[in-house]
């Protein structure tokens, strides 16, 4: 069992060249032209409309909602929950560790222009979403079977991200916690592993309604916790900023390699941990972004484009600069969530180390619960069985998450790489065909601004050559 879940074992050596091969002969470039080409045809909208994101994430969106949809506000928090976890404190010492401090530059890249991604995802998503009972769905598997009308695109989408996020990325934020809890307090993986799994089925039994709930709690107080220990050390540490900022960009462009083995190694890495943390392009977000209740669909747009910013440039340069300002070597053979705490334990003591395993308890908690729903919404998308929901709750809270406490830290982050690339090239190739769409909203959207209408409103009927659903 440990040889068939070893980080050496020729399943773990077999997924990683699989992975890595197509991330570098093919995901990175198509993921960064798809982001310039949205970032140039939206007119930098992530940039331009940064005072308009924040205004709207106070819109609850209580007008248009029934007494139990989601708000806008809730939808933010799932998406923010599944972002901020495991990539923000494990995923970046990753990219550090094996690609060099370089990756963090590209990390940066990849979040500016990926939140027009985000953006066209989102925006797509609530415009084609569905009535469910009393809410919304939606996502891309649902945009690509009305708006391309390709049911077997749709179908691929669903079943991809289904074993993505419910299944292969819960066993990573499963890993991560146990690993913490080990480093931190000497805890057996396997029994928090079980822990673990009695309270991600308590919460995703429960539904969209209960998973937002705990999220939209569980999310401001652990990322204001981490944000303020982070900026702690960062203005402990003010006079090594300059120092270490030129330490990133020389390393990405390969001008002082110290990790990875060149600068290809450094690109990939801080690409690929860039995407597995904000998820920009990936075709997750969407699906949540779908839920909400709000009058126009550029407004969960640019809700969600919103946190692809908070995600990667704000928590997960806190972990970088906290890894960086601490002087240990990050060749040292750390990885992942225990080359974090020993950064941080370095900086404040043990404090540090135990405060970590605490932050990613919740951190990858919540992750894992709005991975599962994510799951859900393409199961319930390619059959309304529920029988077969169940079975994949279980798969999802239970059987995914022992998983990731007996298996290595390197099969499941490459098993995650691999069905993160397969994913996010088949949302990809869906939206770059259908953002006309978005363009076309966001233009109505900005008229409806400037002719002093505060909250612009759509309307179905001004897009009669969609197939919509709702919007009437």
């Amino acid at each position: 069992m440990d040889a068939l879940f070893s980080a050496d074992g020729f399943l773990c050596r077999s997924i990683t060249a699989v992975g890595d091969a197509l991330w570098a002969y093919f995901l990175i470039a198509i993921l960064i032209i798809c982001a310039l080409w949205f970032t140039f045809r939206s007119r930098g909208v992530q940039f331009r409309m940064f005072g308009e994101m924040f205004r709207l994430l106070g819109d609850s969106g209580k007008k248009e909602a029934g007494k139990k949809q989601v708000s806008s506000f809730q939808a933010f928090a799932v998406s923010v929950a599944t972002r901020v976890g495991t990539g923000n404190l494990a995923g970046v010492a990753t990219a550090i560790a094996v690609g060099g401090p370089g990756a963090v530059f590209w990390m940066w890249i990849i979040a500016l222009l990926g939140s027009a991604t985000a953006f066209v995802e989102s925006t797509l998503a609530q415009l084609f979403k569905k009535k469910a009972d009393d809410s919304y769905i939606g996502g891309p598997a649902y945009y690509i079977s009305q708006g391309l009308k390709k049911p077997w695109l749709s179908v691929l989408f669903a079943v991809l991200i289904s074993i993505t996020f419910g299944l292969s990325y819960n066993s990573i934020q499963s890993n991560t916690i146990c690993d913490a809890m080990q480093v931190a307090f000497g805890a057996d993986p396997h029994l928090v592993g079980v822990l673990l799994c009695i309270l991600s089925l308590t919460v995703i039994f429960g539904g969209i309604h209960r998973i937002a709930k705990v999220s939209s709690v569980i999310v401001p107080v652990m990322a204001l916790g981490y944000l303020a220990l982070a900026l702690y050390v960062v203005i402990s540490h003010a006079d090594m900023i300059p120092q270490v900022v030129s330490l990133i960009v020389k390393d990405a462009f390969g001008i002082t390699q110290i990790a990875g083995g060149g600068l290809g190694a450094t690109v990939m890495n801080g690409i690929k941990r860039g995407l597995f943390s904000n998820e920009a392009g990936e075709g997750s977000a969407p699906n949540v972004a779908a839920t909400a209740s709000t009058s126009h669909p550029v407004k969960q747009g640019l809700i969600q484009a919103l946190g692809v910013f908070t995600d990667t440039l704000l928590v997960c340069s806190c972990t970088a600069f906290i890894i960086l300002f601490s002087g240990i070597d990050t060749n040292s053979g750390l990885n992942g969530i225990a080359l974090t705490q020993a950064a941080l334990e370095a900086e404040i003591g043990i404090f540090g180390k135990n405060f970590i395993a605490v932050a990613i308890l919740l951190f990858a908690y919540s992750s894992i619960i709005g991975n599962y729903y994510y799951g859900e919404v393409n199961i319930r998308f390619l059959t309304s069985n529920k029988a077969v929901l169940n079975i994949y709750r279980i798969l999802s809270g239970g059987v995914m998450v022992l998983f990731g406490a007996f298996a290595s830290l390197d099969l499941v982050w490459s098993l995650g790489d691999l069905f993160m690339a397969l994913l996010t090239a088949c949302n990809l190739f869906a939206i770059i065909q259908l953002s006309g769409l978005v363009f076309r909203l966001l233009e109505d959207y900005m008229k409806q601004k400037k002719d002093g209408i505060k909250d612009p409103v759509f309307h179905k009927s001004q897009m009669p050559d969609a197939d919509i659903d709702c919007w009437d």
